[in-house]
């Protein structure tokens, strides 16, 4: 069962359960004042409503935080976080215990997933410190015994903090580890089709060279012989002839037909793409089949694929990508959109960048639109071939 949970929802299980089991002492402690009514100075030390309103808002903020642990970080998240923080000091306050500690070990978990290390640890030790005057007024410790209790405090979540932050690599080591064998799994295609490719192309070309001009030049001399004989034996040579020239033109078309076929299918190496994308549904919308003549472009075409769905990833915060891609002989048009946050100004980036210059480099453009709440659509524009086809050289044969 366990092995089904992910890093970040064995965090947020493990912390609701923390933040369940403090509210134990203090619900025995309410329904005990309602069984059997307390003296006025024990009431002292009944945690009033405030305390609980504390206690629900921590659980609500860290519920909240931690829903999607690892995506893309919004300012309400960074609101969150002060609010549970300030919850967790209040409810030492208002309880008079060291409840308010326990739930900032609580809430230490998630600080890795939101801040820089530096700041989160920052972050911690001050949260911390914060809870002093709840232990000197609440619970009358001294200075020194306050701060030694805090940092004792301070200690466990530093605990919790270097747990939470080796979850965090490991989910950033098994992301970039699902994207390299998908990046291997589509260059794997690639290079299949290309080596199915250049295997037709080298038996064209072998045909063409070779028994093309040999049964040409049969031919050839079939032909001067028929003029040089006479009788039966002329009317052999004629039909050799014959049977020359039929074999010459199956050649032709044998070799027309693996020069027709060697096109490279861009589909079978974009569909590996969308396999066990975390947090991302991909659709895709690929002609069938999509055949690229270029290996070179259809390698650019794959990369462009590759990086869209990475910075969907990574910075689009969406929950659903849209992949389409479809060719008409002369052009390729292949158009990935999400349904992330978007931009109102669009600043391109490396990866963006990048993605113009593959294009650019083989005639092909790059189209961007985005709007704030409607997401980024990219719509990339390539040539299916080159203007200058080398094809195979012409002789006798074609």
């Amino acid at each position: 069962m366990l092995a089904r949970l992910s890093h970040t929802r064995l965090l947020r299980y493990a912390g609701l359960f923390t933040w369940a089991m403090a509210c134990l002492p203090l619900l025995y402690s309410w329904i005990g004042q309602w069984r059997d009514p307390l003296p006025d100075e024990a009431l002292a030390h009944v945690m009033p409503w405030q305390g609980w309103a504390c206690y629900l808002a921590f659980g609500a903020g860290y519920w909240w935080l931690t829903r999607g642990l690892g995506q893309r970080r919004q300012a309400l998240d960074y609101l969150l976080l002060t609010i549970t923080t300030l919850a967790a000091i209040g409810l030492g306050f208002y309880s008079e215990t060291g409840l308010g500690s326990v739930l900032l070990m609580v809430a230490a978990c998630v600080l890795p997933w939101l801040l820089p290390l530096q700041l989160g640890v920052v972050w911690l030790v001050g949260a911390q410190l914060a809870v002093v005057p709840v232990f000197m007024l609440g619970l009358k410790f001294p200075l020194f015994e306050a701060l030694m209790q805090s940092m004792l405090y301070a200690g466990i979540s530093g605990f919790v903090f270097i747990t939470s932050l080796v979850a965090l690599q490991q989910s950033e080591a098994r992301e970039e580890q699902r994207r390299l064998n998908a990046e291997l799994r589509s260059t794997r295609a690639l290079l299949a089709e290309s080596a199915r490719v250049n295997e037709r192309t080298r038996i064209s070309r072998e045909l063409h060279d070779l028994l093309g001009h040999h049964l040409t030049a049969l031919s050839l001399n079939l032909e001067v012989a028929g003029h040089l004989s006479d009788g039966r034996v002329k009317e052999h040579v004629q039909q050799a002839h014959t049977l020359a020239r039929l074999l010459l033109t199956d050649v032709r078309e044998a070799v027309s037909q693996l020069r027709e076929s060697g096109a490279i299918d861009l589909g079978a190496a974009l569909r590996p793409l969308a396999e066990n994308v975390p947090k991302l549904e991909i659709h895709m919308d690929i002609q069938h089949p999509l055949m690229v003549e270029d290996p070179e472009r259809a390698h650019i075409l794959l990369r462009c694929a590759q990086e869209a769905i990475t910075n969907a990833v990574r910075h689009a915060g969406a929950r659903n990508l849209w992949l389409s891609a479809h060719g008409d002989g002369a052009q390729v048009v292949m158009q990935v959109r999400d349904d992330g946050a978007g931009s109102e100004h669009l600043v391109p980036g490396n990866g963006l960048q990048g993605l113009r210059e593959r294009l650019r480099q083989c005639g092909g453009r790059l189209d961007v639109a985005t709007a704030r709440g409607e997401g980024f659509r990219l719509t990339m524009t390539l040539p299916a071939a080159s203007s200058v086809d080398p094809g195979i050289p012409e002789g006798v044969a074609a």
